[in-house]
């Protein structure tokens, strides 16, 4: 088995930008600083995917204090999670067990490389039945850790990509300080579900029991814990997370939201090529437009777009402009719904498009919409 490196989303640059030249040398003396005082590397794993022949391993190095006190960790305030400092460049091997044809056991063992921010993302060629598999890695210093990935089988299915804030998980991102108090103030206990959707992700589930679930967010990988229960904690199925790296990048000071959810619908598209992708989200921010381009470029691969709509007054924490004054409240991409309405419509690239302000209402919108 070995590893497989895709080519990047970005065209290569000569010399890293300057934000990000900065970034590695603070970093690089805090590492110093923290290694003199006993800190060493530990790994945190996420949830991968992959198909028969490979699967994407995904995880990241951190440096950690002496006898850390884990049983603290799940509930903490959110800002907590933003005082980390990756090791980059640190080495970790993944072994994985399959069967052969003859029943025989087989452990297959590559090295994945921490990238300079100590993410680690790696596409092990290895052939695994359909379901859920463990990965264990380990570093040299004897840090070890579980990724879990699922294995898509062969055959066409149905698959669900999903944003988190304000689709699954009540963010408020449109109003800043709002979001912020969510994010980096409220215990993880704390964090409160969308009405339903946990309930309509379920019967996705128990209707389509090999399904693979995505959860793709602009959110930092910092969070990716706490998300992980957040999900469990409120029933709904377990998937892929697929985050972001809050900071400098390579080539600016910011990277694009809109960039790293389309890149990722596209990685998707091409590594499972049997899936039809049922895309959720909200309208809060942009997923209908990203949705709409990802239908355009791929419409026998997008099976179904169903927004959920924010309430009047979120629009107005929103600063977006008023509804009509015809009496009819509340926008669905480009069409005007009355309150309590729930809109459907089936757009240039011919995938059918729904919406609704809860999981029940979006749930009866998407039956509609595919019949």
């Amino acid at each position: 088995m070995h590893q497989t490196h895709l080519p990047s989303p970005t065209p290569p640059v000569q010399r890293l930008h300057l934000s990000a030249r900065l970034e590695d040398r603070i970093r690089a003396a805090a590492v110093k600083f923290l290694r003199s005082r006993g800190w060493t590397p530990r790994i945190e794993a996420y949830v991968g995917y992959g198909n028969e022949g490979s699967v994407r391993v995904l995880a990241r190095v951190l440096l950690s204090r002496p006898h850390r006190r884990t049983d603290l960790v799940w509930n903490r305030r959110g800002w907590r999670n933003y005082l980390t400092v990756s090791a980059p460049g640190e080495v970790v091997r993944a072994s994985v067990t399959r069967t052969d044809g003859s029943g025989q056991e087989e452990r297959l063992v590559t090295d994945l490389p921490a990238d300079r921010d100590g993410y680690v993302d790696g596409m092990l060629d290895v052939a695994l039945a359909p379901g859920w598999h463990d990965v264990q890695l380990a570093t040299a210093s004897g840090a070890v850790a579980t990724a879990r990935v699922f294995v898509v089988g062969a055959g066409r299915r149905l698959g669900v990509i999903s944003d988190i804030d304000d689709t699954v998980m009540i963010t408020m991102v449109p109003s800043l300080l709002r979001a912020v108090w969510n994010t980096f103030g409220l215990h993880a206990s704390e964090r409160r579900p969308v009405p339903g959707m946990a309930d309509l992700y379920q019967g996705i589930a128990s209707v389509h029991p090999d399904a693979p679930f995505v959860y793709l967010s602009n959110g930092a990988w910092n969070s990716a814990g706490n998300l992980e229960r957040f999900l469990d904690r409120n029933g709904f199925p377990p998937g892929a997370l697929l985050l972001t790296d809050w900071g400098p990048t390579a080539t600016g000071w910011f990277r694009s939201g809109q960039e790293h959810k389309g890149n990722a619908i596209d990685r998707l598209v091409r590594e499972l090529p049997d899936v039809g992708w049922l895309l959720l989200g909200d309208d809060g921010q942009h997923d209908p437009e990203i949705y709409d381009a990802a239908a355009t470029r791929h419409p026998t691969h997008v099976a179904a777009i169903g927004i959920r709509q924010l309430s009047p007054a979120q629009k107005i924490l929103a600063h977006e402009p008023p509804a009509p004054s015809s009496g009819r409240t509340g926008t669905f991409l480009g069409t005007v719904a009355a309150p309590g309405q729930r809109r459907t419509r089936r757009p240039a690239h011919g995938v059918p498009t729904a919406g609704g302000p809860d999981g029940g209402a979006l749930a009866r919108a998407l039956g509609r919409a595919l019949r």
